[in-house]
């Protein structure tokens, strides 16, 4: 008996075995890869059209926290200049109370912030001249509170957050990108198999394209939607 007739006989015993003739084998096979290439490419471009939304979702932010920056940057400098406000009134007031000039000394005094005034009265309420634990400067008090200051660090935290949503957004958006690759993979080892007329590497090629799928489909049901 020559090796092609054994082999012969031994695939008529598996297909006896198992029930199902090469013809149908192949019919199973062609649903099979016909299933992996429609629910791949329809997962394709579900990843496609979220990476595409969470790259919107990034940009927003990214432009959200810069927009915030500026804001900060400006409430900054008005708290700068309303500290050089304070810092000269008050160091004019020091000068004329020094020099014993009580009327240019309520001059300067009667013009003195909103915002210094508490942090003032309570400097001059410990007794700077004769407390040597007295604080320095009105400056230096906790009362000295300025509202642009409070303004520049709320400004700069929302734009921190604001930053932080866009790069979350942003690799978001490149996990999806990263999916379409394993599903386009996944199309690939599909679309090839039917080139094979050998039922073993069919099975095989779309073994691996059934594994991509089932991955990308995984990784997909995990993923936030945008």
């Amino acid at each position: 008996m020559t090796d092609s007739s054994k082999a012969q006989r031994v695939a008529r015993r598996l297909e006896g075995r198992l029930g199902l003739s090469s013809r149908r084998w192949e019919q199973l096979i062609e649903t099979l890869g016909a299933l992996i290439l429609s629910l791949a490419a329809l997962l394709t471009s579900w990843s496609g059209y979220q990476a595409g939304r969470w790259n919107g979702v990034m940009a927003t932010n990214f432009s959200q926290a810069g927009a915030l920056r500026v804001e900060s940057t400006r409430a900054s400098a008005l708290a700068g200049r309303q500290t050089q406000i304070d810092l000269q009134l008050f160091g004019s007031w020091l000068d004329a109370y020094a020099a014993g000039n009580q009327q240019l000394a309520a001059f300067y005094r009667e013009r003195f912030r909103d915002e210094f005034q508490p942090a003032f009265e309570a400097w001059l309420a410990s007794q700077p001249l004769t407390n040597a634990d007295a604080l320095p400067s009105p400056f230096d008090q906790s009362e000295y509170q300025l509202a642009a200051t409070a303004k520049a660090q709320q400004l700069e935290t929302e734009a921190s957050a604001a930053f932080e949503r866009g790069t979350q957004a942003n690799q978001i958006g490149d996990d999806y990108v990263f999916n379409a690759v394993l599903l386009a993979l996944a199309l690939f080892f599909a679309g090839i198999a039917n080139r094979f007329a050998w039922l073993a590497v069919k099975g095989a090629l779309l073994g691996m394209g059934l594994l991509l799928l089932l991955i990308g489909l995984f990784t997909i049901a995990r993923f936030p939607i945008g």
